[in-house]
């Protein structure tokens, strides 16, 4: 009998595991993979998920295994175009791109370490119920025997897709269609001067940032042009980088491509209810958005965090079990709303609604609300301090945005 069941140990699963373990509760985190191991990713981490890996000890590892530090941003839409970084994030003044093979055996060593019982290439075919909530999970390793695990809780980590989602029926909430599809690959030989994250005018995306042994470059397009670019994606994903990033797509053409181009097809924008009777989801598990923005590993650390948290309220009866998860529900969805509603806006990869548009320009006009809008990015910058009535009134003001556009109103 474990206190604890984690379905999934990626980005957050094994930290989940690894807080719940550290707190001295009896954990087995499970996954279908075996690690090390690839999944697709956008591989970003902003500052604010840095600053939990330093804050768990993990940090220097991973930039012991050769992990590169960015620390500039350039960043444009449809024109509008600002460049900088934001300020040090407890302590944090970069960003990490890693590979997915390096960073995922981190933490998955980082969960045994803390005591918490791993057990890879178990793929989990039901959940176990008593008295209306559920009680365990069953499946097995590989092609062996199905067996019987069980806990007062099973917490989903296992993905957008997540099995244990699926069998409690967690139903969905504030969805919004996927508005495309992306590319990417591995390049030696391409300089992307930190990180570089671009919209042009034709409907797509590119962007670079550094990563083990070279640098990522990735382009997104809408879903209107996915079957076209799929018919060519090397001679598509040059001329996306040469129009919108053209000093990298000449690099580009001298380059070496080490993997091959890897699809991102993603599911539409989603939250899930976060928990009920012997069970809670995290991760992608319980809240997808479009990666243009690059928070799904950086949420998947903070919610991990503040999952585990409220978990071990409930295991040390500190409090009931569903108020804390009510909690953690609650405060999820409130912090995670401002940036669902931008990335899913900016994902359309066309004209910005008027509101955006405004707040774009007037950031751009000034150093000061570049560096605090590189920061909101970046998870140090509250969201009042640019989207109150208050930011926006000093934030049109010291940029000196006419009256007639400056626009107030999110929905406009």
């Amino acid at each position: 009998m474990y206190d604890a069941i984690v379905v999934g140990a990626r980005c957050a699963g094994s930290p989940l595991a690894m807080l719940l373990a550290r707190q001295g509760h009896r954990v087995l985190v499970v996954d279908r993979a075996s690690f090390p191991s690839d999944t697709v990713s956008t591989h970003y981490m902003h500052q604010a998920g840095v600053a939990r890996l330093q804050s768990w000890g993990l940090l220097d590892e991973l930039v012991a295994a050769g992990t590169p530090a960015a620390r500039r941003m350039s960043y444009s839409h449809r024109g509008v175009a600002f460049s900088g970084f934001a300020d040090p994030i407890d302590g944090v003044d970069a960003v990490y791109c890693p590979r997915r093979i390096v960073l995922d055996e981190i933490l998955v060593n980082a969960a045994r370490r803390a005591g918490a019982e791993v057990l890879e290439s178990f793929t989990v075919s039901d959940l176990i119920w008593a008295d209306g909530a559920v009680a365990g999970v069953r499946g097995r390793v590989g092609d062996g025997p199905e067996t019987e695990f069980r806990a007062p809780i099973v917490i989903g980590a296992d993905g957008a897709h997540s099995t244990v989602a699926k069998r409690v029926e967690a139903p969905l909430y504030n969805v919004r269609p996927a508005a495309g599809a992306a590319y990417y690959s591995y390049f030696e030989g391409v300089d992307s001067a930190g990180l570089q994250h671009h919209t042009g005018t034709n409907g797509r995306w590119a962007g670079a940032w550094p990563t083990n042994g070279g640098t990522l470059v990735s382009v997104m397009a809408t879903k209107a042009q996915i079957k076209e670019f799929r018919q060519d994606v090397p001679g598509n994903f040059q001329s996306t980088v040469d129009a919108i990033l053209p000093a990298i797509g000449g690099q580009l053409r001298d380059a070496t491509r080490t993997d091959p181009f890897i699809a991102m097809r993603y599911p539409d924008n989603f939250y899930r209810q976060a928990f009920g009777p012997g069970w809670a989801l995290v991760g992608d598990a319980g809240y997808h958005k479009d990666p243009l923005t690059g928070w799904g590993m950086s949420d998947s650390f903070i919610h991990a965090e503040q999952l585990a948290e409220r978990v071990h309220e409930g295991l040390a009866g500190l409090r009931p079990m569903d108020e804390a998860l009510a909690e953690f529900a609650k405060t999820r969805d409130e912090e995670t709303a401002v940036m669902y509603d931008y990335t899913t806006t900016v994902a359309e990869l066309g004209e910005l609604p008027p509101f955006f548009q405004a707040v774009l320009e007037a950031v751009a006009a000034t150093d000061a609300w570049t560096t605090t809008m590189l920061g909101w990015i970046a998870g140090g910058v509250d969201d009042d301090a640019i989207f109150s009535a208050e930011g926006l009134q000093a934030l049109y003001d010291d940029a000196g945005l006419p009256e007639d556009r400056r626009v107030y109103d999110p929905t406009a």
